[in-house]
């Protein structure tokens, strides 16, 4: 996986997004993304990562071993 696969899957799903990813290890399975929208405005932080996940859940939390560090800030 490429962290710019990752960002589109979350722009698709959160068009405003500002998203800003780094391959923690290099090896495309560990992540460290920041994620910024007015789609968070309102939401707890719980409900903003559930909404990143939401667009994630094609790719991460199969078998595939990816995980991904996960910050969240409203625009």
């Amino acid at each position: 996986m490429k962290a710019e696969e990752l960002a589109d899957l979350i722009k698709r799903h959160i068009p405003d997004a500002i998203v800003c990813i780094n391959d923690v290890r290099g090896d495309g399975r560990y992540f460290s993304a920041t994620v910024t929208s007015a789609q968070f405005a309102g939401l707890s932080r719980i409900q903003q990562h559930q909404k990143v996940h939401q667009a994630l859940s094609p790719v991460i939390g199969n078998d595939d071993g990816l995980a991904l560090q996960l910050t969240t800030r409203e625009s």
